[in-house]
């Protein structure tokens, strides 16, 4: 005798949530339910990815189908996060999601995010520009936005941060929510939540590029970012000594593992000489030379570019005034064709594989 949909939902009625006392059919938990013969498959959809519950809701799926429904069932369980399955299309309007990462702190980072972003937005390009290091914001003050404060927006009914715009860049930063005299002390769901809110809360409008500025390292932001949004791919940021060139194999892996499967366009190596303003033409190489070289050959993905230390770098984000806005300078010339080459990766990505998928939690 074939098993009938009432039988397996009457079955899972008798499974309950621990905290919320009551069945996961009426709590709107069980959906898409499938039967061919004696295979049943539904899935599981959680109010978030990270319910302590989840495993032993699924388990006790599996025993009550079997115990009050057919003892052969074949049950085949997907379990999701309700943000992933309800939710309006993520960033409609925005072409291109590009997440710049880097193994440690300390190598650049933010400084590369923020000249790329101001590079794309000199070339014409509609840009944005999300600094998601949440413990450690920078972007403000960098690009001159530390003591503005982003407005609120309502479409249909619903409320968006609309980002500062600076430098012709849309931009938006825990930093202009909390004292910059005042250390971000939040655990990583917090973390993550505000992430959230920048990507979905937030009236992006229409953008060729919308760069994310990560955390250094790992973390739970990234795991974030992969399951808010498709990312196009990750430029990931060292220096070239040997210690960060360690770190920066692990973000390359990370992003290229099979879970998050996310294209590397390339690394991108910063204070790789030094060059005195007095001797333009002498490089001093301070932290060992053509480490993220050497890497990007022995990884097989592309060599983007290479950032010398100039003290106008320094001088100029203190001051608010990223240094690609000189574009003629030596410096302004390796931002800018730092952007091109980026772009063209970009460009060559799209043509040569499939969109990004939004990363799926599956218990």
């Amino acid at each position: 005798m074939s098993i009938t949909p009432e039988q397996v939902l009457g079955a899972l009625r008798k499974v309950k949530h621990p905290e919320k006392k009551q069945d996961i059919v009426t709590l709107n938990i069980v959906s898409d339910l499938i039967i061919e013969e004696d295979k049943i498959r539904f899935n599981l959809i959680f109010e978030r990815s990270n319910d302590p519950f989840i495993a032993s809701i699924r388990k006790a799926a599996v025993k009550a189908i079997k115990t009050y429904a057919s003892r052969q069932a074949k049950v085949d369980i997907h379990v999701k996060a309700r943000h992933m399955v309800e939710k309006d299309p993520v960033l409609p309007g925005v072409k291109n999601i590009i997440a710049i990462a880097s193994g440690k702190g300390g190598v650049g980072k933010s400084t590369v995010a923020a000249n790329l972003a101001v590079a794309f937005a000199l070339k014409d390009m509609r840009t944005g520009l999300i600094d998601a290091d949440i413990f450690g914001p920078s972007i403000p003050k960098m690009l001159g936005a530390e003591n503005r404060r982003p407005a609120v927006v309502t479409h249909d009914k619903k409320d968006f941060i609309l980002p500062i715009d600076t430098f012709g860049v849309k931009m938006l930063s825990i930093g202009f929510f909390v004292d910059p005299n005042d250390p971000v002390i939040w655990r990583g769901p917090m973390a993550s939540n505000a992430l959230r809110q920048f990507i979905t809360q937030t009236d992006w409008g229409e953008l060729d590029y919308l760069i994310i500025d990560l955390p250094p390292g790992t973390s739970d932001i990234h795991l974030t970012m992969v399951q808010e949004v498709p990312v196009t791919g990750a430029v990931i940021v060292s220096t070239p000594q040997k210690i960060a060139i360690a770190d920066a194999i692990k973000g390359v892996n990370m992003f290229r593992s099979g879970h998050i499967n996310v294209p590397v366009l390339g690394l991108i190596e910063n204070m790789s000489w030094f060059t005195p303003a007095e001797l333009p033409d002498h490089k001093y190489f301070i932290f060992g030379k053509n480490g993220c070289k050497d890497l990007a050959e022995q990884l097989n993905v592309p060599l983007l570019g290479q950032i010398p230390i100039i003290q106008s770098i320094c001088e100029d984000s203190d001051t608010g005034h990223p240094p690609v806005l000189k574009k003629e300078s030596l410096i302004g010339r390796a931002f800018m064709d730092l952007a091109d080459r980026l772009i063209e990766e970009i460009s060559r990505r799209n043509e040569n594989l499939p969109p990004t998928k939004i990363v799926e939690i599956k218990k």
